[in-house]
């Protein structure tokens, strides 16, 4: 079973965003929390291949 990810999304500053224009289900944080996730290991992934152990904006 794989670990865990940590809440890597603040679900108050995301529905501060949308504005109460729209409503916001469980599933779109899950979803939103996986991207984020993928997001940081593709970046950690460009910093390593350019060895660098600090992951910069272009890094995204």
């Amino acid at each position: 079973m794989a670990a865990k990810v940590p809440a890597l999304v603040v679900k108050s500053a995301v529905r501060e965003v949308v504005g109460g224009k729209m409503r916001i289900s469980d599933s779109f944080f899950e979803a939103l929390n996986k991207k984020v996730e993928a997001l940081i290991k593709e970046a950690m992934k460009r910093a390593k291949e350019n060895g660098r152990s600090t992951l910069r904006g272009y890094d995204v």
